[in-house]
């Protein structure tokens, strides 16, 4: 670490504790050189797989995205706030965990899915209808059906 006040490139720490509920550290340190002390924070860098879109088009892993779409999904539904940014923390921790660079849109679409179908079920509906671009309301009555005669929906 380059001291911010004279350049030298020596400087030590001197005190480190955790921060932020301990997703960062933050360390004092000193330079060697002129004495100055500063402060630095360490956080580690965790990357988010690419999205291979279904036409191949490959883009970074947008939260603001997958959170507008939990949004909608769930319009004037009784789900809290916290529990939506819970399911988004949890796919992030899903998608980091496989330790893959890149991930198909369609494994993305069916962990929203997953998801959605345990917070609410008619925004499970909702997303499935236009993630799965339901034609008519025969697809709608076959969902519906499927989803009554899942155990956990009962």
């Amino acid at each position: 670490m380059h001291c911010p006040f004279c350049s030298a490139d020596d400087t030590k720490v001197i005190d480190s504790r955790l921060v932020a509920e301990g997703d960062q550290v933050r360390r004092r340190r000193e330079c060697v050189s002129c004495s100055e002390r500063f402060t630095t924070y360490e956080v580690a860098e965790l990357v988010m797989p690419r999205i291979i879109k279904q036409d191949g088009n490959r883009q970074p892993f947008d939260e603001r995205k997958l959170r507008a779409g939990f949004t909608r999904a769930l319009e004037k539904r009784p789900v809290s706030v916290e529990d939506v940014e819970a399911v988004i923390n949890s796919i992030k921790h899903v998608l980091r965990a496989t330790g893959e660079r890149e991930i198909k849109s369609l494994v993305l679409g069916e962990l929203v899915m997953e998801h959605l179908k345990k917070l609410d079920q008619v925004a499970y509906v909702r997303f499935a209808s236009v993630y799965r671009s339901f034609q008519d309301i025969a697809e709608f009555r076959d969902e519906i059906e499927r989803l009554e005669a899942e155990p956990s929906a009962q």
